[in-house]
């Protein structure tokens, strides 16, 4: 039995060992934790509750960000995020249960810290191990997996040179198959050798000990994947097909099932899909309500000054456009005269707008967003996201910025990545269009916790805030 085969066979006892293995690093993180601060092994009720609670939460949280699929192929980076969003997401747990039921008093906070820094440390540790290991093991040749890629274009060669130049995940490509094999005298790709035509398939897959048929054709050719398929139907072999979809403007470009049907995304966004959607509105409507109780003396701070610098409502309802398109009146603590806007509004006008002093100062340092957080908590926006922007403009941009309307297929944000890399009020609109498109794609609980430390780093005030 080959050894590839053999450990394919064993995936979910390999799943299960991970997991066995991250609850003893959850469990031994707690009490070596509890060790250092106290030096002492002797829990009480309290800390064995609390380490219970906080093993199970990161055991489940562990799950939901799929650190237990299968790992080959991916990067390290994005094995790294899903261990450290569901160890922070544990410690953010813990915090907000006990400020929730202020039992924070009873026990230690740096405990608390320690033991996320400590599990995070030997998670990622372990799986790094593993990772190596098997990466040097399979570039000695074990855990090997035999491919042959059928298709001659640009799309096949650039298919095999991507799987020779990763050696460590073990796809060893045997050659090509064409339709017209004789045409090549010489390899396509390095000493890739032609193996033969299509009708040749089945009997090559068999001399060759083939595991995987990787089929890199045009989306034209149906008729050839069709029939590669046909031909190998009575073989245990395999079949991927990498779809030739890359001269599209894709987004989250994926594979899906829907209503039994396969579906391949050209344009989605995996953040409003299951578990992630619900780790986003659960991430907005958590965070929301503890800034909003913190920042409230601030807020009527703020109110105050607003209504003693000039007449007017506290605040300024604008209608922008947030996910699919659909509009809602945004709020902000009013900084203009009230009949700043007679005259219309137009694209780069913000700073020739009549501002009271006060009003120039919230803007200044963004204080005027605050009251966002109501429109989080109301659902019209999320906390991280691209910065809505107003319908008249929408209308505007969309015919002229190319993927503009794609920054609409999530909730707008209070703040985002391109406001953190300094693209924020009247700046490069394709800049800003940029960026949004960049957190779509790479979205991740990391991601927005990255960005909201940013923002009260360096993004509240800014030369370009208005």
């Amino acid at each position: 039995m080959k050894l590839g085969i053999s450990l394919k066979e064993h995936s979910a006892s390999i799943a299960l060992s991970l997991r066995a293995i991250d609850l003893f690093c959850l469990v031994f993180s707690g009490i070596f934790s509890y060790w250092l601060r106290f030096a002492s092994l002797d829990l009480n009720a309290t800390y064995k509750s609390v380490l219970l609670l906080g093993v199970l939460i990161g055991m489940i949280l562990l799950t939901v960000v799929g650190a237990y699929r299968a790992w080959r192929g991916a990067s390290l980076s994005s094995e790294m995020r899903c261990v450290i969003t569901a160890t922070v997401g544990t410690f953010l747990f813990l915090v907000i249960s006990a400020f929730a039921t202020q039992t924070s008093v009873l026990y230690s906070r740096i405990w608390v810290g320690t033991w996320l820094i400590t599990s995070t440390v030997m998670i990622l540790g372990y799986r790094f191990t593993l990772r190596a290991t098997l990466g040097a093991l399979r570039k000695r040749g074990f855990n090997i997996r035999r491919v042959i890629i059928i298709g001659d274009g640009e799309l096949g060669q650039d298919v095999a040179s991507k799987l020779i130049l990763s050696p460590e995940l073990g796809m060893q490509v045997q050659g090509f198959i064409t339709d017209n094999p004789d045409k090549y005298k010489r390899a396509l790709v390095k000493e890739l050798p032609v193996l033969g035509s299509i009708d040749d398939i089945d009997k090559i897959v068999n001399q060759l000990d083939t595991d995987q048929v990787w089929i890199a054709l045009p989306l034209s050719e149906v008729k050839r994947m069709e029939k590669v398929q046909s031909t190998l139907a009575t073989s245990a072999v395999t079949i991927r097909m990498v779809p030739d979809i890359f001269g599209f403007q894709l987004l989250n470009h994926s594979l899906t099932e829907v209503a039994g049907l396969p579906v391949i995304n050209l344009s989605t966004s995996h953040m409003l899909e299951g578990k992630n959607r619900f780790l986003k509105e659960l991430e907005d409507k958590l965070l929301a309500t503890m800034i909003l109780l913190g920042i409230s003396p601030i807020l009527l701070l703020l109110a105050i000054g607003v209504r003693i610098s000039s007449p007017g409502p506290i605040f300024y309802r604008q209608e922008r456009v947030s996910w699919n398109g659909r509009t809602f009146n945004m709020l902000k603590f009013r900084s203009m005269a009230v009949d700043s806007e007679r005259n219309g509004v137009q694209w780069g006008g913000a700073k020739t707008m009549s501002v009271t002093k006060f009003g120039a100062f919230i803007r200044k340092t963004s204080l005027d967003e605050l009251p966002q957080f109501l429109n989080v908590l109301k659902g019209d926006m999320s906390i991280v996201g691209p910065r809505p922007e107003r319908t008249i403009f929408v209308e505007q941009f969309k015919k002229e910025i190319p993927g503009y309307m794609q920054k609409h297929t999530v909730k707008a944000g209070i703040t985002g990545w391109a406001q953190v890399n300094g693209w924020r009020g009247d700046t490069d609109l394709q800049k800003r269009i940029e960026h949004d498109l960049y957190y779509i794609e790479n979205w991740s609980l990391w991601l927005d916790i990255k960005i909201i430390i940013l923002t009260f780093w360096k993004g509240f005030i800014n030369k370009n805030a208005a």
